[in-house]
């Protein structure tokens, strides 16, 4: 398996019924026929659900029937702010490896209970607030636009979800592509964060260069930083392009994503730009110049 998902993930989908859940998964359909295999509503188990193509998908009660059922190993939430945290803990519940939790606005009170449940579990989370994962030319799971993608060789990784497609359509255009791109989302509580994800691109073969995209608010990018500098001296490195979003925002002002706030004098753009370079990271001026920033420094 490619990094988090390919051809053979089988994804159920936790809100299916709604507009959003029913405008993308017919996109999940549509892309290199990712296996969407069914849907989940408490009130509509044992219906079907059709797409404008024809397609159906059972919708089953519950997760755990859908996974016994199905043999889903994924499942995608679009579920609204106030049920989201109970749907990613059925999820946890029924031991579906990977949750890709897009909802915005999951309360934060709700996302500490989800990440002591998810301690205790061999589920992965990505997400909350996160425009999902996508393996290109095998399986899409969340909002990201397949049209962009290539299939290549940089691993993506970002807190923001315009940002992670900025970075894809530019070594799209570059001629690199992609093996994996994964928006981790910008919330402050979330499931899987940016050092998890550059683990699994260093022990990738085929990502032989890394994006990460970070923004302003909390420790993750530093904490990165130092984890590539780690590892790097441990002898395991791929060339990285950094940026971070949030450089001109005041201190004290959220800037979009929840998790974007600089308090403290901690969380501020100059000292995760500061971290990432002294780890080997080039910084890249501006989002438009991410591709071009891989380039330079492929070529040494």
């Amino acid at each position: 398996m490619s990094v988090l998902i390919d051809k053979n993930t089988k994804v159920l989908v936790q809100g299916l019924t709604g507009k959003t859940g029913t405008f993308h998964t017919e996109q999940a359909l549509a892309y290199h026929g990712t296996q969407m295999v069914g849907g989940i509503h408490p009130k509509k188990g044992g219906t079907k659900w059709t797409a404008s193509s024809g397609q159906e998908l059972p919708i089953f009660a519950s997760v755990a029937e859908g996974k016994e059922v199905t043999g889903a190993n994924a499942s995608v939430i679009y579920v609204p702010p106030a049920g989201a945290a109970a749907a990613i803990i059925e999820a946890i519940d029924a031991e579906i490896p990977l949750i890709t939790c897009i909802t915005e606005g999951v309360p934060v009170s709700d996302m500490v209970e989800v990440k002591a449940r998810l301690a205790k579990s061999n589920s992965r989370l990505i997400g909350p607030n996160c425009p999902g994962v996508l393996t290109p030319e095998q399986c899409k799971i969340g909002i990201m636009p397949g049209s962009i993608f290539s299939k290549g060789s940089v691993g993506v990784v970002s807190r923001s979800g315009t940002l992670t497609y900025e970075a894809v359509f530019q070594t799209t255009n570059a001629g690199l592509g992609q093996t994996t791109a994964v928006g981790i989302g910008g919330d402050p509580v979330k499931g899987t964060e940016f050092i998890d994800v550059l683990e699994m691109f260093l022990a990738d073969d085929e990502t032989k260069s890394i994006i990460m995209i970070g923004e302003i608010g909390g420790s993750a990018e530093e904490d990165a930083a130092q984890f590539l500098a780690d590892e790097a001296k441990k002898g395991r490195s791929k060339p990285t392009v950094g940026f971070i979003a949030g450089r001109t925002a005041p201190p004290g002002r959220t800037m979009g994503h929840a998790g974007a706030v600089i308090s403290g004098g901690k969380g501020g753009a100059e000292d995760k730009i500061a971290a990432m370079e002294a780890a080997g990271i080039s910084v890249s001026p501006s989002p438009a110049k991410l591709g071009e920033t891989l380039l330079k420094v492929l070529k040494g």
